[in-house]
């Protein structure tokens, strides 16, 4: 046989193999090279072993500093304890003595030892000594990776699929969208004066008992199944005002999109989590008992602000826990005399930070992500003594529609990590088609805010300097930019205007105003004008200047004028950044009082007066006219709250409305 370029195998005459057959020598060249691409065996005696030698585990081993006490190391064991009772803790029934058994991992990995935690409640006196559910294990999915919930996803929850962009496509079941009939409040002497109850506001009561009912199904649901998601994270990036929170789930699905929607806490700071400020119970899939006092249907999203705890039966929306959870910091992040907004934030290369404020359809997403600027975040911020922070680590972004050339940002962000809600895709491509609406209009994409190439992490910036509020104003009488005092910032503030578009079915459309005061009515706790109040003495100490920008309609209502164009509206915006619409001249306008630059570098000067696009001169004084006692109508909840201990600034709001 011939030598190869390593060695030499040479075939033996005079010895017998197997059969028969001569036996094979290899031999090593003089120099000692010869090719050999054999390795050390495997250790490991079955395929089980082997497969788990490919996790390597990751375990920090940080120490948890007990204040004044000498910080120490604790044993990875006592730390797993510990982590196990505080969940256990969470998921025990009031009823009952102890919590239940938690033991941390896959039931399917069944060669994994469990670690199981059982945690007594003296507290609570037992009604009941044994049950079923304290004789299973609950095993725990405890904050796992992206990686991880795919799998889980794919696996066990039927819908779940992975995109052509890497993307985690997933249903939402029966509930496309929010449900905010059906979410309550408990009123209890700690929120009976505080929060905003009674006539405009969100917050439909329910009691302490009907509460606990509920609470019980959701923890007894989750009890019942083999698993649970376990995600510890964080709201808020100002690091002395975050809040801890806790989100026990049934869908993987629902972790993820918490993983992303969350702060996500690094080893060191999970190891040091403890016990979470507030806890929700995610039972979504489990409808509610309909008997129940309160309830109407079998949805109902409970929030206890004293209990600090958040019940979820019905839905399997994630957007009730973003939601739920920005009422939650509505209510708390006032407290500390911090303002919450509903509003998206960023930053210039200079460090002047703009507050973007506005309803569905006004452009807020679209004006607030600026290539040339750094992005805070999209949707919720809070304003405290050290500047802006956004309270979530990442964004929510509506899909429909949604194309590269219109949003490349969004686009770009839909990749391995990302949460798709409802999309439809292409059976064998998986190649999303984001203007099929067959499940539902509001598709949705979920993904970390570092997806986003602009982000400022930490998502932190110094106090704005501009306060921007979005107007999409079908009726087309407003201008397409006003400079406003502080009382009508307040004004509008409270207000929180746009126009919807209604069709009928001659395919005649008119325009609907639209009122949500703060700009997120639907998830304020306090009344408007607490809020307001707080805005304008952040304001006014750190000299803001409010804007009032119309992206909807010039020329005409809707179906006679046209949209302003999104050119001219980054221009009016990219002034307002500069600070040189700050020195421009300005005139008023009738009914609203509105003072209005003459002239825009890059915008057409006749535009910015909008009776000057109008043909028929009557019919938009006609519009103006109405749409300034739409506003009065809606102002009138909230002429009765004052403002201030003397009530000198609610007069000024009030003097800042339209005069018809």
């Amino acid at each position: 046989m011939a030598a190869n370029g390593s060695g030499r195998v040479t075939l033996s005459k005079g010895s017998a193999g197997w059969n028969g057959l001569p036996k094979i020598h290899t031999e090593k060249r003089a120099e000692g090279i010869c090719h050999d691409d054999s390795t050390t065996p495997v250790k490991a005696q079955t395929i089980d072993e082997l497969h788990s030698l490919q996790r390597k585990k990751s375990a920090p081993t940080t120490p948890i500093n007990f204040g004044a006490q000498a910080p120490f190391t604790l044993s990875e064991e006592e730390r797993h304890k510990q982590q196990l009772q505080s969940i256990s803790t969470s998921l025990a029934s009031l009823t009952r003595e102890t919590g239940p058994k938690v033991v941390k991992g896959d039931p399917a990995r069944q060669s994994e030892t469990p670690r199981v935690s059982h945690v007594s409640h003296p507290d609570f006196t037992p009604t009941t000594d044994v049950s079923d559910s304290s004789l299973k294990f609950t095993h725990v999915l405890y904050n796992l990776s992206p990686g991880e919930l795919y799998e889980q996803a794919i696996k066990y929850e039927k819908g779940s699929f992975i995109t052509s962009s890497g993307a985690l496509a997933t249903l939402s079941g029966a509930k496309t969208g929010r449900s905010p009939k059906d979410k309550r409040v408990v009123r209890d002497e700690s929120t009976e004066d505080v929060l905003w109850w009674g006539k405009g506001s969100p917050n439909i009561e329910m009691d302490e008992h009907t509460f606990l009912v509920n609470r019980e199904r959701a923890v007894d649901y989750l009890n019942s199944l083999e698993k649970v998601f376990v995600n510890d994270q964080f709201l808020n990036w100002d690091p002395e005002n975050r809040i801890k929170v806790r989100i026990v789930s049934a869908r993987a699905y629902h972790s993820l999109f918490m993983h992303n929607m969350c702060i996500r806490p690094t080893p060191e700071e999970l190891e040091d989590f403890g016990n979470p400020d507030f806890t929700i119970y995610n039972a979504g899939q489990f409808p509610c008992n309909r008997y129940t006092h309160y309830m109407t249907s079998s949805t109902s999203i409970d929030l206890n602000l004293h209990r600090r705890e958040m019940v979820i039966l019905g839905t399997q929306y994630a957007g009730e826990m973003k939601k739920g959870l920005f009422s939650v910091m509505h209510y708390l992040m006032p407290m500390r005399q911090i303002l919450s907004l509903h509003s998206g934030c960023n930053m210039g290369k200079d460090g002047d930070v703009a507050l973007f404020f506005g309803l569905s359809g006004t452009g807020k997403t679209t004006l607030s992500t600026d290539h040339n600027r750094y992005l805070i975040g999209d949707d919720e911020h809070c304003w405290s003594d050290n500047g802006v922070s956004n309270i979530e680590g990442g964004c929510y972004a509506k899909c429909i529609d949604l194309s590269k050339e219109k949003e490349p940002d969004i686009w770009n962000a839909i990749r391995f990590g990302t949460v798709l809600e409802n999309v439809v895709f292409d059976e064998h491509t998986r190649e999303v088609d984001y203007s099929d609406k067959s499940v539902t209009e509001n598709t949705r994409a979920a993904y970390p805010i570092e997806y986003i190439p602009n982000a400022k992490i930490p998502c932190v910036a110094s106090h704005p300097k501009n306060v921007i509020l979005l107007a999409c104003d079908a009726f087309g009488v407003l201008p397409p930019v006003s400079k406003l005092s502080l009382a009508q910032t307040m004004y509008h503030f409270i207000s929180g205007y746009t126009a919807l578009v209604a069709g009928t079915e001659e395919g005649v459309k008119e325009p609907q105003a639209t009122f949500s005061a703060c700009f997120g009515a639907a998830f304020i706790m306090l009344h408007p004008t607490k809020y307001a109040a707080m805005l304008a003495s952040k304001m006014r100490k750190h000299g803001a200047t409010g804007w009032l920008v119309n992206t909807g309609w010039s020329g005409g209502s809707y179906g006679s004028g046209s949209r302003i164009k999104l050119a001219y509206t980054r221009k009016i915006i990219d002034a307002i950044h500069s600070g040189s619409l700050l020195n421009a001249n300005y005139k008023k306008t009738e009914v609203f009082g509105l003072d209005i630059p003459t002239e825009i570098e890059g915008v057409p000067s006749e535009i910015l007066e909008p009776m000057n696009t109008w043909a028929d001169k009557k019919a938009y004084k006609e519009t103006l006219l109405k749409l300034g006692g739409l506003f009065t109508n809606n102002f009138e909840v909230f002429v009765n709250h004052k403002i201030g201990k003397d009530g000198k600034l609610t007069d000024e709001i009030l003097a800042a409305g339209p005069v018809l």
